[in-house]
């Protein structure tokens, strides 16, 4: 038997999925790095970090599974999306990479916005806001003129990553796409969007297709990770699309629900949806597109409520996800009035308000730890919620069956919270990691799968089902009003600070 690799960097872990060449997973493994914020609205990664565990956890993965490196066909790496990685002449990154997270663009996005949004909009379907890779450039330009003055090569995450494996230099035009300096409608990056950010079209990548081999392992990067010297390695593409295909959405209609670092909701169409609070990118089936909705915070806030308040100061945990879990089961639908907004760093859909913060709001002395654990998993639920519909608002055709994909799908009891406050049957798979997206997506690049029809059909498989119950639906539905009235009400006081 031969195997495939996809590795994924996502917004807080990296996860790696070996996988046979008859579909059938062997090994998982997966490893945290830290994203740092030096101001409020500041969301950095270090690209020191993302190698770092790419390397431990290459090597880790052999280890547990047992295969030799000689029998992987094929590498991909995926990762998020905007976030790139700055560079001088010689390659080295000048600054931490500015995550998509990161608000500090928002006068940079204003003007965008005011002078050249009509434009901006035609060109890449969608307006400025700070998750764009446009606005950050504009915004160190403003700041950080040093910086800004010695970029040569501009990188996106996954592909700093994969140079690391092979010395090669491009991106996919799915990532293109979100780099808001892509004209999506010519297919090539845009001169006048560039010239935006004071940059000029020569500091970034040749483009070329996600399933296309650019590359081999070098000796270096074998001795780094354990890769066999001359594995095979294609250009790859973006975290969400590789979850997409991972769940097995290959057909119009088709719908993801994600509890991921991001919380989205996604539908296969067979054009694009060009507006304000949704993200539009193209998926790896020519022809069809995969617009979304978008929760800044979703499985993130989670991790931030149990590194904040079930700490110990020392770095350990107070117990698990499963103990809060199990303690949240115990709490009844509504948290008895407590009510938590996962705005902790502002908002996409349907707000586009980068300045909208997280809030606890209804707290009683009587309301417990478990309480709040509860209201955490409830907000984010009521956050997709409230994009659905937006969506429905829009008249996007989409199945009543969706796809859950994420790290939050994990959890029983976040699973029947979110198919209750969205009224729909959730289904979850034996993986939807977009590491298994890539390893698929690498099969197909080596001739293990015709098509990503053909993939899905020998890779993914259900594992579990999630029924609505009507009476909580309805039950969410109410909550949902206050949810929306203390959403207006607080708002304008967050533009005001």
């Amino acid at each position: 038997m031969k195997y495939l690799l996809g590795i994924d960097f996502g917004g807080g872990a990296s996860k790696a999925t070996l996988l046979r060449e008859d579909g059938v997973i062997v090994c998982e493994t997966s490893a945290e790095y830290p994203t740092h914020h030096p101001t409020p609205d500041a969301s950095e990664q270090s690209p020191a970090d993302w190698i770092d565990v790419l390397c431990r956890s290459t090597k880790e993965l052999f280890a547990e599974s047992g295969v030799s490196p000689s029998d992987i066909l094929a590498v991909a790496v995926d990762s998020a999306t905007h976030t790139a990685v700055l560079c001088d002449e010689n390659f080295v990154p000048l600054r931490p990479a500015i995550h998509w997270t990161d608000a500090r663009s928002r006068a940079e996005a204003k003007y965008l916005d005011a002078e050249y949004g009509g434009e901006i909009f035609q060109k890449t379907f969608h307006r400025p806001d700070t998750i764009w890779t446009l606005p950050q450039l504009l915004w160190l330009k403003n700041h950080e003129p040093d910086v800004h003055g010695r970029i040569k090569h501009i990188f996106f995450e996954k592909d700093y990553i994969r140079r690391f494996l092979t010395g090669s230099y491009e991106t996919d035009f799915i990532e293109a796409e979100g780099s808001m300096l892509f004209d999506c409608v010519k297919t090539a990056w845009d001169a006048h969007l560039v010239s935006l950010s004071g940059l000029s079209a020569d500091v970034l990548p040749p483009i070329v297709d996600p399933k296309d081999i650019v590359g081999k392992v070098t000796p270096d990067a074998s001795e780094a990770t354990g890769l066999a010297e001359g594995t095979p390695v294609i250009c790859g593409t973006t975290d969400t699309v590789m979850e997409v295909f991972a769940a097995g959405a290959v057909r119009e209609r088709d719908v993801t629900v994600k509890l991921a670092t991001a919380g989205r909701i996604c539908v296969i169409t067979g054009k694009p949806y060009p507006d304000r609070h949704l993200v539009t990118y193209s998926h790896i089936e020519k022809g069809l597109w995969y617009p979304g909705t978008a929760t800044k915070a979703a499985a993130s806030s989670y991790r931030w409520y149990r590194d904040t308040f079930c700490s110990d100061g020392s770095g350990s945990m107070r117990g698990d996800y499963r103990e809060l879990n199990k303690g949240a089961a115990s709490v009844p639908i509504g948290c008895e009035g407590l009510i938590f907004h996962p705005y902790l760093n502002g908002e996409l859909t349907p707000y586009a308000d980068p300045m909208l913060c997280g809030s606890f709001t209804g707290i009683r002395a009587t309301h417990t730890k478990a309480h709040f654990t509860r209201a955490v998993l409830e907000g984010v639920s009521l956050s997709l919620l409230d994009s659905k519909l937006y969506l429905d608002g829009l008249g996007i055709p989409y199945n009543r069956r969706a796809v859950l994909i994420g790290g939050g799908a994990k959890g029983e009891l976040w699973r029947q919270i979110t198919a209750d406050a969205l009224g729909m049957e959730l289904v979850t798979t034996e993986s939807s990691d977009s590491s298994l997206g890539s390893a698929m997506l690498a099969g197909i690049a080596v001739g293990v799968f015709e098509s990503p029809t053909d993939a899905v059909k020998k890779c993914v498989r259900e594992k579990s089902v999630t029924l609505p119950d009507p009476a909580n639906t309805e039950r969410y539905a109410e909550i949902f009003k206050t949810y929306k009235q203390i959403h207006d009400a607080l708002a304008p006081i967050y533009r005001e600070r």
